[in-house]
């Protein structure tokens, strides 16, 4: 069956929230789900191609405030706990035993969170571009990487704003995101994935930052960037996770097999962390990609990833 060939659902699961749902593939193959970044991104048709089509039943799922599911950019009732519960009720109302958890980036984080709270639901764990939600890493993401590697880029994007909010500019960015005036919201939510994206490949075009912070339009149609205002609310939350909670709780993954695939020269997230869960978790094998960065679109990662996918889904038909 081609991944083009898919079915539709849209699944309420309280609070609210109503998750877009979609499923690809050979609907008695091997169970997988990807989990998309961001948070607040969505997921896209291009993530089904990381499987054959013929052997796995492909889910993918839009997180709550994310891609199509509703309402958007919903932030009530919007944690790493409710995403994980959401999860499961997915794997529920699919009739899935067990299945092959894929995740990127605070997809990773998403897939340790959710596989350390359900091991007996995961079959496998396939994670690039590992991010285990800590401040550290944070700090690292937003500030760090683009001050040590992209200073030019760092400046402009802080100085944009009142030279008053300079010296931490990262929070008053996300004050901008919470203003319910577009004027203030939408040039924010612009620079704001304007310089993550810029940060995301290995090499990117010259960013195009809006030139002041204050010129957004009247009205917000919706389609602005949506992952700015969900990361915030889960950047300031400290994404919902206790200190080192991902890493000291690698324990509950003892018998899941694991493939990592780390872009080596990832600047979001560096292979630090992957190294770190690789160590704790023995049945976990980790792949660093050389002359790669964070995008999971980059051939050689792509192509690992795929290998990755096509090796955990060996003998499990």
């Amino acid at each position: 069956m081609d991944s083009n060939h898919s079915q539709q659902t849209d699944l309420p699961v309280g609070d609210g929230h109503v998750l877009h749902v979609r499923t690809y593939g050979n609907e008695r193959g091997i169970p997988a789900v990807y989990l998309h970044g961001g948070p607040g991104s969505g997921c896209q048709p291009a993530h089904a191609r990381l499987f054959d089509a013929a052997r796995f039943r492909i889910v993918l799922l839009d997180q709550r405030g994310a891609g199509r599911s509703r309402p958007k950019r919903g932030l009530s009732a919007n944690t790493t706990a409710h995403l994980v519960a959401d999860l499961e009720r997915v794997r529920r109302h699919l009739d899935i035993d067990r299945w092959l958890v894929v995740g990127g980036s605070w997809g990773s984080t998403l897939a340790l969170a959710y596989a350390q709270a359900f091991p007996a639901q995961v079959r496998g764990i396939v994670l690039r571009a590992v991010f285990l939600g800590t401040r550290r890493e944070c700090e690292w993401a937003f500030r760090g990487a683009a001050e040590t590697f992209r200073p030019e880029l760092w400046e402009a994007f802080r100085d944009l704003l009142p030279e008053s909010e300079r010296d931490d500019p990262i929070p008053a960015y996300g004050r901008r995101l919470e203003d319910p005036d577009p004027r203030i919201h939408l040039p924010a939510a612009e620079a704001w994935a304007m310089y993550e994206g810029t940060l995301s490949t290995i090499a990117p075009p010259e960013p195009k930052l809006p030139a002041r912070l204050d010129r957004g339009p009247h009205s917000d149609d919706g389609k602005g960037p949506n992952t700015p205002y969900v990361e915030w609310h889960y950047i300031k939350n400290d994404f919902f996770l206790e200190p080192e909670q991902l890493l000291r709780n690698a324990d509950r993954l003892r018998g899941i097999p694991g493939r990592i695939v780390q872009g080596r020269y990832d600047l979001l997230c560096p292979p630090t962390a992957a190294s770190a869960i690789a160590r704790a978790w023995p049945d976990a094998q980790l792949a660093i990609v050389p002359g790669t960065g964070h995008a999971g679109t980059e051939p050689p990662i792509r192509n690992a990833l795929t290998a990755a996918v096509r090796q955990l889904g060996t003998g499990h038909e």
